[in-house]
């Protein structure tokens, strides 16, 4: 198997974690100490920013578009979908369904993400569920 091809492999197991909302599978794929929008961060920091948007999206899910590999890193255009079934930035669960799409660039360093880039179009889910648009860190987390 070719780097290319193990590298595809590992992203797309660590995505059927992130569909599961499987946390402790998550966080084994990132390094211990990594950067996320260019912010440091421990690796028991990343993977709980997850459960308040699982709260409010509890079928939240990736699904991929177009996911390149080159040498160490991983670029991959999402479309993501969920329900609002729970409170989401303050606003009580309005039951719609939402599709947004994202994009997420990843360095590896030793098979384990060191570095991630994310920009998932909050302002439209925010639209989608009749509120407006997102807060400045609404976009900011990390991704699958």
């Amino acid at each position: 198997m070719t780097q290319r091809e193990e590298h595809r492999s590992l992203y797309l197991s660590y995505l059927q974690y992130c569909n599961k909302h499987d946390l402790d599978g998550m966080a084994s794929f990132y390094k211990s100490a990594m950067r996320v929008n260019d912010v440091p961060m421990d690796r028991a920091a990343v993977a709980p920013q997850f459960p308040p948007l699982f709260s409010a999206f509890p079928d939240w899910h990736w699904e991929i578009r177009n996911l390149v590999v080159d040498s160490d890193y991983i670029a991959g255009h999402f479309t993501v979908t969920g329900t609002h079934g729970g409170t989401f930035q303050g606003i009580a669960a309005t039951g719609r369904r939402v599709t947004i799409s994202e994009f997420t660039f990843y360095h590896l360093e030793d098979d384990k993400f060191t570095e991630v880039w994310d920009l998932a179009d909050m302002d439209a889910l925010m639209r989608q569920i009749g509120q407006g648009e997102a807060s400045l860190d609404g976009g900011l987390r990390p991704s699958c």
